[in-house]
């Protein structure tokens, strides 16, 4: 008779039985998660944690956590939450100010348009920055035949609050980009000449 305390029954629906045994035949899914299904699949047959650990190699410890972590929260719980990085050392303002100076403003030195150093040194910014947000932005000052400014008022605010969904989209959402024209451009680029 197995000692310690007593567990909560772990009960799996069909979709989840499903769906963890798919995760565990995968080849392109992380070793990591592929031990969690195996341990939740082992745990809804009943075998205790302390087999469960011995078979899989793992401390009783990692299997209670990820065992208490499926209750909680179903298969979701089995894929690693986000961890924090490195605090940001360029503030929104400063962001703001960067996509102000390229969009709104032309290089003192009389050049046609913006280049990454440019507006490195207009900013304070480093250059490996201004780049980094140059593409996080799809801004590119450079293509002046395809580049358009925007004279929207609310446009830094509009552009903040879909740049925070892709750097962090909300729990369980999906974030589609959708361009409006994609059908003129591709009349365009199809179009004969005679």
């Amino acid at each position: 008779m197995p000692m310690g305390r007593p567990k909560a029954e772990l009960v799996l629906s069909e979709d989840e039985q499903t769906q963890l045994a798919g995760m565990v035949r995968s080849r392109s899914i992380p070793a990591a998660l592929v031990m969690r299904a195996r341990l939740v699949l082992a745990a809804a047959a009943g075998e205790p944690n302390s087999e469960i650990a011995e078979r899989l190699q793992l401390t009783r410890a990692t299997v209670g956590k990820w065992r208490a972590r499926f209750l909680e929260r179903r298969i979701n719980g089995l894929y690693d939450e986000l961890r924090p990085g490195k605090p940001r050392t360029i503030d929104d303002e400063r962001v703001a100010e960067l996509i102000k100076t390229t969009l709104h403003t032309k290089p003192a030195d009389g050049s046609t348009h913006w280049s990454v150093r440019a507006v490195a040194a207009e900013t304070s910014i480093s250059p490996t920055s201004v780049h980094r947000y140059f593409k996080l932005l799809g801004l590119q000052p450079h293509r002046s035949e395809t580049f358009k400014l925007s004279t929207d008022a609310f446009f830094i605010e509009k552009l903040r609050d879909v740049v925070g969904l892709y750097l962090n989209p909300p729990e369980n959402a999906l974030v589609l980009c959708v361009d409006e024209k994609s059908q003129c451009q591709a009349l365009v680029s199809n179009a004969v000449s005679s």
